[in-house]
């Protein structure tokens, strides 16, 4: 994202999060009659303050990661209003795991951050200036920042390894009872291939040609006793059809049956592999179609899907249980919110995840 719309982000995200007016915040400042203000505080987690900036930090986070980067301000304000529910809310979460993380005693050794920095400018193929020039320009970030960074991040993370991931697992027997409770996940679907002749009944005018309608069923019936009585029907599409298929002839699929249209199913259902169908009107014309093909539906072998059953389980498990532990923690903790509409919108998504939980 370029830098002039981070300069907007920062100007309308009062406006984007329905935030209150600033005078009804409480704001941090230098103590000193006339000072400026530096910084204005939206939440406070057991005494950890949750900023403007830290907000609108967020707020820049999620739009740099978005395909397509809001163009004008009212795109940027609707954008804003859309994801600053989860945005506050997500932070409140992040700065409940790094308290825990604070207590249970972790931390970023100085070791560990220079291997953080090694590991990026291998990477980039920076040098120590090259690294700080980039921080400042791209990121607008200094050194003493970006490590603030990495050690909130690590924090988090090593909690959610310690307290959440240790305690989630799956077994084979598990992963086996799930494939077969689910097995219509794991099946290709049943499939036909058609071939089609199409007796075209061209429009006059915008309007429906009597004359015309009835020239083209009397030779659709003609064509279909032509392959009633054997004659080969890839010979006659290439003669007679009308459709685009011709060209290849008249073969439509393999497609799910599911894809098909419900008249169209309909008509084939019956149908045995190389028989035909009667003659049809359709909005195009009159249809004969042919039965080439068809297939049942085919689980996947469980040992092929077994990762990815494993994968995806696992990490449904694994949201449930930090819910949990994410609701522990908030249940334990004094959450003072000093702007009432964003209380408002975490509220609200606390809500709905309540619910899609099932809690």
């Amino acid at each position: 994202m370029q830098r002039p719309i981070l300069g907007v982000v920062i100007c309308l995200a009062a406006v984007g999060a329905g935030l209150e007016s600033p005078i009804q915040a409480q704001t941090l400042t230098s103590g000193t009659p006339g000072a400026i203000v530096l910084q204005r505080i939206l939440v406070k987690v057991n005494g950890g303050l949750i900023t403007q900036t830290d907000l609108e930090e967020a707020q820049i986070a999620v739009l740099r990661i978005r395909p397509v980067p809001p163009q004008t301000d009212a795109e940027l304000e609707q954008v804003l209003q859309e994801i600053t529910p989860e945005v506050i809310a997500n932070a409140v979460d992040q700065e409940l795991l790094v308290q825990r993380g604070r207590e249970m005693g972790y931390s970023l050794s100085d070791e560990q951050f220079e291997e953080i920095l090694e590991g990026i400018k291998e990477e980039n193929g920076m040098n120590d200036e090259q690294l700080m020039s980039a921080l400042e320009l791209e990121q607008g970030m200094t050194l003493v920042q970006l490590r603030s960074v990495m050690e909130e991040q690590m924090l988090a993370g090593q909690v959610q390894q310690d307290q959440v991931l240790r305690r989630v697992k799956m077994t084979d027997t598990e992963a086996r009872e799930y494939y077969e409770a689910h097995l219509e996940e794991f099946s290709e679907p049943a499939t036909v291939t058609l071939r089609e002749i199409l007796i075209a009944v061209p429009a006059e005018g915008g309007g429906f040609n009597v004359s015309r309608d009835n020239q083209a069923q009397a030779t659709a019936d003609a064509v279909f006793a032509r392959v009633l009585g054997g004659e080969d029907f890839e010979q006659v599409v290439s003669e007679v059809s009308d459709a685009a298929s011709r060209t290849n002839g008249g073969l439509i699929g393999p497609i799910a049956l599911g894809d098909l249209a419900e008249a169209v199913r309909l008509r084939i259902e019956s149908l045995e592999d190389g028989e035909i169908s009667g003659v049809e009107r359709t909005p195009s014309g009159y249809q004969i179609l042919k039965l080439e093909a068809a297939t049942e539906p085919a689980p996947t072998p469980f040992d092929q899907v077994r990762n990815q059953i494993v994968d995806n389980v696992f990490n449904e498990r694994r949201l449930e249980a930090l819910n949990t532990y994410l609701s522990t923690l908030r249940s334990e903790a004094i959450i003072e919110w000093k702007d009432e509409g964003l209380k408002r919108l975490y509220d609200e998504v606390q809500a709905r995840r309540e619910a899609l939980s099932g809690s």
